[in-house]
């Protein structure tokens, strides 16, 4: 069981991220004691959307492409609507959720966030929760769609929306001390 304080989580993100939904589990898991880095297609800080309008900066730490699963224990996903439906087809982003997926390592995805595990074909025969407008989506994807503020199954974590941060990253926590999970892939 790992230690939060001995814990790399790695958020993965790009203009249009959900301000609070990037924010507060990156400070959240910091305060934990975890190290927390954020990677956007080109390395450079990127802007997020407030509720209705531009927010915050966010600053990076890394290009998603340099992104090593195995230096991480956990990978977050922040929804809002623009930064998951670019990253769903950014193929550096993908390649790192589908790396996280495959080494059975925490994934994690608030909100529209679930996009990007629909796009790896990662919530067949599993259940998941999300933003109730994507529920469809994730119906279709094979999922079992449940309303709950935050749904485990087998390390992959899904949350509603903002209203959720608090249990969505408590659940981060408590998933990463519980270490690797031997899941067995959507597809198979």
């Amino acid at each position: 069981m790992p230690d939060i304080k001995q814990a790399k989580i790695l958020i993965i993100a790009t203009h249009g991220f959900e301000q609070a939904e990037l924010e507060v589990p990156r400070d959240t898991l910091r305060a934990a004691g975890a190290q927390v880095d954020v990677a956007t297609p080109d390395g450079k800080a990127i802007r997020g959307w407030n509720v209705k309008d531009w927010g915050n900066t966010a600053p990076a730490d890394l290009k998603i492409a340099d992104a090593d699963v195995e230096d991480y224990d956990a990978l977050v996903i922040p929804g809002g609507v623009i930064n998951p439906d670019k990253l769903r087809v950014d193929d550096d982003a993908m390649a790192v959720v589908r790396s996280f997926l495959g080494s059975g390592k925490v994934v994690a995805a608030v909100c529209h966030g679930p996009w990007l595990l629909v796009q790896a074909d990662a919530l067949r025969g599993r259940k998941a929760t999300s933003f109730k407008s994507i529920r469809k989506d994730v119906e279709n994807a094979g999922a079992e769609w449940v309303d709950e503020p935050v749904v485990v199954d087998n390390g992959i974590i899904t949350s509603r929306n903002p209203d959720d941060l608090q249990v969505f990253t408590a659940k981060i926590i408590e998933e990463v001390r519980e270490g690797r999970h031997a899941r067995r892939l959507a597809a198979e």
